[in-house]
């Protein structure tokens, strides 16, 4: 239902106005001036206004600019006396939609409000095909983990339902968030991104939930936040395990009640927004160190998706670089190929990077390699530091980590692998490893090691 507001002074004007409008299906919004009316278009969704260009207290083309420049996504139709016209057309000049004349014709009413809001429409439409097309890259891949990873987000994108995806870097968790708003209900409506890794953490709650004027310093002006921006559509949290504490204890009431006050305000704001959210690091051991709220982990996690790495879904790297290379051959040139010794090492590469290693790596040779086909040498080079490294692929797996993290990680894979050794005897294992069967029994236990019988 849209959401129409009438601004006028005149009650008679705006029971007739509203009666008109609520009869042909329209939710109506009533203020008899300026200030009343701008104040109901920061509580509430609006997607029309009707504005009477004489008002008391703060003229109606002030009040016009003040909607252009605080909420240029909202059409307004101005309302005008006869002798007004000319403030009528100066209105149009500033970015109304268009004019009424009074005694108003209810029939032009009621066509130019349907014109004004088909073209709000079309203007969401354009945002969302913007939007699209910003998802430059398409999910590739026919190995057993994406199947698994494509029949979840088949299964769940009709829903409501909150999403966590979660994987390392470089693995396309983006793509996922946005595949599943593009297969919603909500496709037609905002997807809005925030990186919580990027936004400092005495700033996230304000890009979050918006602010009032005055609320802090540098505040000169009302701010609507991201849960603002997506009503009606899909906010994505990437990277949600970076948010501080305080932030996480806001998000868990607005995800469980769909309001929230702006930073500085005391009125509830109610939205309509499905929640979809992302992170590389590991939640429950983010909660076992007190940076992640569990009840917001709770709420979050609904449906689990976890992204395979490349390297476990190596299989796919045949189509990844065909697509890859279409996607950045020269304007006018055949796509190039890699050659047998070239793929070898590719497929011998860990790709810490993962797809977006990949991608950034294709797009390199496309563009500094002048062979058809890409040689061995080629690769080698355009690898550069990476495969170098890659000489003791052990340490990729390590590099990331503290050191004490490193050594756990490292120990419960030595346990694991002796253990298998041993057929799971842990006397012998023990004896293998230099170590009392009780100093045996306290590792399994501490790193949570599962003893196949």
């Amino acid at each position: 239902m849209n959401s129409i507001l009438i601004i006028d002074d005149e009650p008679s004007i705006r029971t007739i106005l509203a009666e008109i409008l609520e009869d042909e299906g329209y939710s109506v919004h009533l203020a008899g001036d300026g200030f009343e009316g701008l104040h109901i278009l920061k509580t509430t969704k609006v997607e029309l206004v009707l504005l009477d260009i004489w008002l008391p207290r703060m003229g109606g083309i002030d009040v016009l600019k003040e909607i252009k420049n605080e909420f240029s996504e909202i059409e307004v139709i101005v309302i005008s006396g006869h002798a007004n016209v000319d403030l009528a057309v100066n209105a149009i000049k500033i970015g109304a939609f268009d004019f009424l004349e009074k005694p108003l014709d209810m029939d032009r009413v009621i066509n130019l409000t349907r014109n004004a809001l088909k073209l709000e429409e079309l203007k969401q439409e354009n945002k969302n095909l913007k939007s699209q097309l910003m998802l430059e890259d398409r999910m590739i891949g026919t190995t057993e983990e994406m199947d698994k990873v494509n029949q979840i987000i088949e299964q769940s994108a009709s829903s409501d339902s909150r999403v966590m995806i979660t994987g390392e870097n470089g693995t396309g968790k983006e793509l996922v968030a946005r595949k599943i708003h593009l297969k919603s209900n909500r496709k037609n409506k905002p997807f809005i991104e925030v990186n919580c890794a990027a936004i400092p953490d005495n700033l996230i709650e304000s890009e979050l939930f918006g602010h009032e004027k005055g609320a802090f310093t540098g505040a000169s002006a009302i701010r609507k936040g991201k849960f603002e921006a997506a009503d009606g559509g899909t906010l994505f949290l990437d990277e949600v395990a970076d948010m501080s504490l305080s932030a996480q204890a806001k998000v868990l009431r607005a995800v469980q009640e769909m309001q929230f006050e702006r930073v500085g305000g005391e009125k509830s704001i109610h939205v309509d927004v499905r929640i979809l959210t992302a992170t590389n690091k590991n939640i429950p051991e983010e909660i076992e160190k007190g940076n992640f709220r569990e009840d917001l982990f709770f709420r979050l996690n609904v449906i689990p998706i976890q992204l395979p790495s490349l390297k476990e879904r190596v299989e796919d790297l045949p189509e990844l670089i065909s697509y890859f290379m279409e996607k950045f051959k020269k304007e006018g040139t055949e796509r190039k190929t890699i050659s047998k010794g070239g793929m070898k090492i590719l497929f011998k590469y860990s790709w810490p990077g993962n797809i977006r290693e990949l991608k950034n790596f294709l797009e390199r040779i496309n563009i500094m390699c002048d062979e058809q086909i890409i040689s061995e040498e080629s690769v080698t080079t355009y690898l550069g530091e990476k495969i170098n490294s890659n000489e003791n692929p052990g340490l990729n797996e390590y590099k990331n980590l503290k050191l004490n993290e490193a050594k756990d990680k490292f120990e419960r894979e030595l346990l694991v692998y002796y253990l298998k050794e041993n057929g799971y005897n842990i006397s012998k294992t023990a004896q293998v490893l230099g170590i009392y069967p009780s100093n045996l029994h306290s590792k399994i236990k501490k790193f949570d090691i599962v003893i196949k019988k």
